[in-house]
């Protein structure tokens, strides 16, 4: 009885073993169990683009600081870029003659005081005769003057003959100087020629000299521009010519889509016969692009005397984001999405009313490559 129960007792505790080490061998080969898998998230649409300055530059996408202005009271206009007055010369010859030397050709660059052209002149001879006799008139009445002043305080002659001396001298140098002045404000040469020089600093835009020509005193022969001086003329009706006043601000808007700062120098007080528009001149402000003289611009005047509500940007700058009239605002990385409500158009100028302020920068020319950007982003994130 007793060798069966203990019989009994080692086969269970057999079986225990065996079926806990079962079970380690088990929990040591098994695979590990996967993780928990997440909830899926909403695919979440931001109005942030990261984009490089590099970016900007490859592609022309440019960029503009917001203006305040009101397209309803701005005055837009046509104008025409001029040279100002003091940016342009016109080179005559100081006396006649025949070209014999042509030193600078049409387009060329010049300096103030640069020799374009040389003209030989028979007028020019008679100068250098004149001044050569006054030369010697001077010296030969210093010399007589030096002398009496000698006899005079040796009391040989009177004093009037030391008076008539004096005044001898005093009428040779006047006409010495007259025949100095004479030969520099004709650019006389060293040997007897006439020099055509340049006034101001330019490029030659006209050209009617040509070697061997004969041509007469005050002749036009170069005409220079220089383009750093320049002005904008624009043509505006009676009315809104009668809105503005000396110094309201204006935004030039060139063919190549830049943009300009300037303001109002003056307003011609009457119209013109054939186009019954008044001229308003404009001067640029600040660096600027160059510009030519004849280059056709847009220009978007500002009376102060009107008050401006809300902002004016260029049209490209307005894009269709997600059915929102939107911009794009620049910022330290890229620029955002910024919703506003427009209002007038007109000279590919927008009316902003809201969501803008002025000073902010947005995207401009070739803005629309932000928002392929944009869109390329929100399908990645789907």
């Amino acid at each position: 009885m007793s060798s069966n129960f203990t019989r009994a007792i080692l086969t269970l505790s057999g079986l225990l073993i065996a079926g806990a080490a079962g079970y380690g061998i088990a929990r040591l080969t098994a695979p590990d169990a996967p993780p928990p898998t997440p909830a899926a998230a909403a695919p979440a649409t931001s109005n942030e683009i990261k984009v490089d300055a590099s970016y900007l530059a490859v592609v022309g996408i440019k960029t503009e600081a917001v203006t305040a202005g009101n397209l309803s009271v701005d005055v837009l206009a046509p104008a025409t870029v001029m040279a100002a007055p003091e940016g342009v010369a016109v080179v005559t010859a100081h006396a006649a003659g025949s070209i014999v030397r042509l030193s600078k050709r049409l387009g060329d660059p010049v300096k103030a005081g640069e020799t374009l052209a040389i003209v030989e002149s028979r007028d020019a001879a008679a100068m250098v005769a004149d001044r050569t006799v006054a030369e010697s008139k001077a010296a030969l009445a210093r010399s007589t003057l030096a002398r009496e002043q000698e006899l005079y305080n040796q009391r040989v002659t009177p004093r009037q003959d030391l008076e008539r001396a004096q005044a001898e001298v005093a009428a040779a140098e006047a006409e010495l100087r007259r025949a100095r002045d004479a030969a520099a404000a004709s650019h006389l040469t060293a040997d007897g020629q006439i020099a055509v020089t340049s006034p101001i600093s330019g490029r030659i835009t006209s050209a009617y000299a040509a070697l061997g020509t004969f041509v007469q005193a005050e002749t036009e022969l170069f005409r220079i521009a220089d383009p750093n001086f320049i002005q904008i003329e624009a043509s505006v009706t009676v009315m809104d010519a009668q809105r503005i006043e000396i110094g309201d601000p204006a935004r030039i808007t060139t063919p190549a889509g830049g943009t300009l700062t300037a303001s109002v120098r003056s307003v011609t007080p009457t119209v013109n016969e054939q186009t019954r528009a008044a001229t308003v001149v404009l001067a640029p402000s600040g660096a600027h692009e160059p510009l030519s003289p004849g280059e056709i611009v847009q220009t978007n005047i500002t009376p102060k005397n009107a008050a401006a509500a809300g902002v004016v940007v260029p049209e490209d700058a307005v894009q269709n984001i997600e059915g929102r009239t939107s911009v794009f605002v620049r910022t330290p990385t890229g620029f955002r999405v910024q919703p506003v409500a427009v209002g007038t158009r007109s000279g590919g100028r927008v009316s902003v009313l809201s969501g803008l302020n002025p000073g902010e920068t947005i995207a401009t020319a070739n803005a629309f490559f932000l928002k392929a950007e944009l869109g390329k982003g929100a399908g990645e994130d789907e």
